[in-house]
């Protein structure tokens, strides 16, 4: 059984604007304990909304653990609203939202376990500085 943290962010320079997506996978032990950084992915958008960009780092975040063989998923986010609508407490209510909500809960189908908890900014840098360096990175 492979158990993992997944941090994933997205973020827009406007909204709509730039933007980006990025996810770190850690190991994750049974008493819960982070350990070896396993991946990380990050990529570049293009024009959209900072919740449309959340979503797709989610759905980057969850194919990697799925590519790499997880059974369990400890997904962490910044963005509540993703948190929120994930677990059951939101509507979907915009269109384009429920497309990305979609896909994230057809790729959830795939693991054992998974869950979605909300962490302050501060505690999802790692991922933060992948969304900015995928924004920068296209904007050379």
């Amino acid at each position: 059984m492979k158990r993992i943290r997944l941090y994933a962010d997205g973020g827009a320079r406007g909204n709509p604007g730039p933007a980006g997506a990025g996810a770190v996978l850690y190991e994750l032990s049974v008493e819960g304990e982070e350990g070896a950084r396993l991946a990380e992915v990050s990529e570049y958008l293009g024009e959209t909304t900072n919740n449309q960009a959340e979503y797709q780092a989610i759905i980057l975040g969850l194919q990697k653990a799925k590519e790499i063989g997880a059974d369990e998923v400890d997904v962490r986010l910044d963005s509540e609203l993703a948190v929120k609508q994930l677990n059951g407490e939101y509507r979907v209510k915009n269109q384009d939202l429920a497309v990305r909500y979609l896909e994230v809960h057809n790729l959830r189908s795939t693991f054992r376990l998974i869950s979605f908890t909300h962490v302050r900014r501060e505690h999802n840098k790692v991922a933060d500085a992948l969304v900015n360096k995928a924004i920068d990175a296209a904007q050379v």
